[in-house]
């Protein structure tokens, strides 16, 4: 596995990723956002496919993810963890000072994984999330 900048050759594989993590996947278009000099996005090779992928946008010195997704037959195999270490050593570099993140209530796998990562929950946010219609916890990590 190699873990690389998110460049636009990756959009179309991240974008096959997101359709089978998400209920509302971002589009291919959509994310070109994490392409941009405000953003960090990085993806976990395997075999030449994109099979993990962790994006950021930032403002000043704090970063929000955007989103955190491994391929479902990936699962359960560290990518997640490995492309999030990658966004936060980058972050790092870049003088981030505070990530933030939002995460479903009732997805304790990446509640755990974030909060192994020093991750700390700082609030909720009522009805976030819809398809369904869901809680999040809102998240920080201080730098």
């Amino acid at each position: 596995m190699q873990i690389v900048t998110l460049g636009r050759e990756h959009l179309s594989g991240v974008a096959k990723i997101e359709q089978e993590c998400f209920s509302q996947p971002w589009s291919e278009k959509a994310l070109e956002i994490l392409l941009s000099d405000n953003a960090v996005a990085v993806v976990a090779v395997l075999d030449g496919e994109a099979v993990a992928y962790a994006g950021m946008t930032l403002v000043l010195d704090e970063g929000q993810i955007t989103n955190v997704a491994t391929l479902p037959s990936y699962r359960r195999r560290g990518f997640s963890r490995a492309v999030l270490e990658e966004l936060i050593a980058r972050a790092e570099e870049k003088g981030i000072s505070s990530i933030f993140l939002e995460a479903r209530v009732s997805n304790v796998p990446a509640l755990s994984l974030y909060e192994s990562l020093g991750f700390c929950r700082i609030g909720m946010r009522r009805r976030f999330y819809s398809a369904p219609v869901e809680d999040a916890v809102l998240m920080e990590l201080k730098i």
